[in-house]
């Protein structure tokens, strides 16, 4: 999928889990539900880190750049290390590493690890990257025509803001996880839940998604799971812009006003 509706897939399944959150009796604090929306939808993006056409491969000018071309040449390395009899010869390393549940739970779990340990200013950066990628996704007509600094500046805002706002006692830097030096440990959940929806949302177009990897299927290692090819879209199509972004709204709405108790 295109990065406008895999942002807006990331936002709309953290506002259903906290819609699931609140039905198990244990509701988000706002800020979380908010900041993890967010977060969601810039960790959304991350997955194309190996693709230098993608959104992410723009969102911070040279530096994302050069970041891509340093993933894509490790992806296909990777590929062609663990690649078995029946995967196909790439040329790259696009939908491959990064497109996996390893990735995203080591990312998740490096985040939540930095979190912890890396104090406010782990916190902070951790929020900018996704609050940039997040307003390049869910603003993408806006941030096309705007300049790359005005898109840093209003991330590296919401950062601040956002970061001071859960630092406020029963605002949610404790959530989930209680113990003493526990804080932020929660950040990398959305993080994880971000990458799995990307890869999810890959898997229904035409090229599927090998999120199974390293577990072998048949002959392959990097099976490109989806549903039957007659089920599958191409990227950008109709039914991506007409129909999956439009119920990704509405299943967001539905679950942001179940998350604060309204439904």
């Amino acid at each position: 999928m295109m990065g406008p509706a895999h942002s807006l897939s990331g936002a709309a399944a953290w506002l259903g889990v906290g819609a699931a959150a609140a039905a198990a009796g244990h509701p988000m604090p706002w800020p979380v539900l908010v900041c993890g929306a967010l977060i969601c939808a810039g960790a959304a993006l991350a997955p194309d880190l190996d693709h230098k056409s993608a959104t992410i491969s723009r969102a911070f000018g040279p530096l994302s750049r050069m970041l891509c071309e340093v993933v894509d040449a490790i992806s296909h390395a990777v590929y062609k290390a663990t690649k078995m009899r029946g995967d196909s010869n790439r040329n790259g390393g696009h939908r491959t590493l990064t497109h996996t549940w390893v990735w995203a739970v080591l990312v998740g779990g490096g985040m939540s690890l930095l979190a912890m340990q890396g104090g406010r200013w782990a916190v902070l950066g951790i929020l900018f990257v996704h609050m940039v990628l997040a307003i390049e996704g869910l603003l993408w007509r806006a941030a096309r025509v705007s300049s790359d600094v005005l898109v840093w500046l209003l991330g590296a805002a919401s950062a601040w803001i956002l970061a001071g706002v859960l630092d406020q006692p029963g605002n949610g830097a404790s959530w989930l996880f209680t113990e003493p030096g526990q804080q932020y440990l929660w950040l990398g959940l959305p993080v994880v839940l971000g990458a799995l929806v990307h890869d999810i949302g890959d898997a229904l177009t035409v090229s599927g998604c090998p999120i199974l990897w390293p577990i072998p299927i048949g002959r392959k290692r990097w099976y490109p799971v989806g549903p039957p090819k007659g089920m599958r879209f191409k990227a950008g199509s109709w039914v991506e812009l007409k129909v999956l972004m439009p119920l990704f709204m509405v299943l967001g709405g539905l679950g942001g006003l179940g998350a604060l108790g309204y439904i």
